[in-house]
């Protein structure tokens, strides 16, 4: 008996690390002074003495359930930008820059060559975000995770100067709120997803007139990484007042994390148009229309607050960087938390 017969194949995990480095080194900044395949990965922060108060911010999430739709297609180089966006986006919604990503993928059995695509994503995710990708670690746990499925987390660093932090604090009555498109569904809310599809291949890979894609591929679309817009209305001289990653809990729980007491957002759902995905499932699932925006994104992945007088350059800004932006709504007084009108 060896530990290859236990289900746990180290040969398949050095082939792993091999297929993944050309991927990893794309994503590399000058500050990275560690290779992958030590221990831990090193990070200079020698660049940044000039900040007034350098403030680490950090953040950490998975895909969750939507890996599932991933096993069924058997497509997996798109789940890992999911798992660096729902990191990093967090991180630029407190006015940071990600600095560097770790992943942790957990598999019943190491394929190389998957494990390779999976990481793949995770890359391009990075440099989306501009984060170096400086390690991580593939666990291959035969008899806790079947042997075609695995679980996909990582981790993330950025900094900020405090004094540039997004804390929603000076978020008042007469800011405009702006959101910023999505690209689907993102990754959130695929338990309730995978209960109105057929999660079989078939349906999934059925095209969509009102998609324009298959069903499957509309579902898969990564989440969109907010790093660069955000950045860019920063570059144009507008103070983000207030900032929300519109996840898990969808508006109703999210907005009113950028809120301050004493201050209501005001959003208007006719102020864009919701993406055909939210309008199938919500047909085909027959849910209610709040509970959706209690669960989804429905077509607004961020919402950052500014002054009125700053909208039209952060709308200009955010185009510039390719992005669609909307006016959604204002802050008014009140109590804290959110109204759909």
């Amino acid at each position: 008996m060896d530990y290859k017969n236990a289900g746990v194949d180290i040969e398949a995990g050095y082939r792993s690390v091999e297929l993944m480095k050309e991927h990893i080194a794309k994503t590399m900044r000058p500050e990275v002074l560690t290779g992958i395949g030590g221990f831990s990965g090193a990070f200079s922060m020698k660049g940044f003495q000039k900040m007034e108060n350098p403030t680490l911010v950090s953040g950490t999430d998975g895909v969750g359930t939507k890996l599932k739709l991933a096993f069924i297609l058997d497509k997996h180089d798109t789940v890992g930008i999911d798992c660096v966006a729902m990191c990093v986006n967090d991180i630029a919604c407190a006015g940071g820059e990600p600095l560097f990503f770790l992943d942790y993928i957990a598999c019943g059995k190491n394929y190389p060559e998957k494990i390779a695509q999976i990481v793949s994503g995770v890359a391009e995710g990075c440099a989306q975000a501009g984060a170096a990708l400086i390690g991580g670690e593939t666990a291959e746990m035969p008899g806790f995770y079947p042997e075609d499925e695995y679980d996909l987390a990582g981790f993330a660093v950025g900094i900020v100067d405090q004094k540039d932090l997004i804390t929603g604090q000076d978020l008042g009555s007469g800011d405009v709120l702006i959101g910023i498109a999505s690209s689907g569904v993102h990754s959130n809310g695929f338990s309730l997803v995978r209960k109105v599809f057929p999660m079989e291949r078939k349906a999934l890979e059925q095209y969509h007139d009102e998609l324009n894609t298959t069903l499957g591929e509309a579902l898969l679309a990564p989440t969109k990484i907010y790093v660069r817009a955000l950045r860019s209305v920063k570059e144009a001289g507008v103070t983000i007042r207030a900032c929300s990653h519109i996840t898990g809990g969808g508006f109703y729980e999210n907005v009113p994390r950028m809120l301050p007491e004493g201050v209501r957002a005001l959003i208007r759902k006719d102020s864009y148009e919701v993406p055909a995905i939210f309008r199938m499932l919500q047909k085909q699932g027959q849910i209610e229309e709040k509970m959706m925006y209690n669960t989804y994104n429905m077509g607004i992945g961020m919402v950052i607050g500014v002054r009125a007088e700053d909208a039209d350059k952060t709308l200009e800004a955010l185009k510039a960087a390719g992005e669609t932006p909307y006016v959604i709504g204002e802050a008014v007084r009140g109590e804290k938390g959110v109204t759909l009108c």
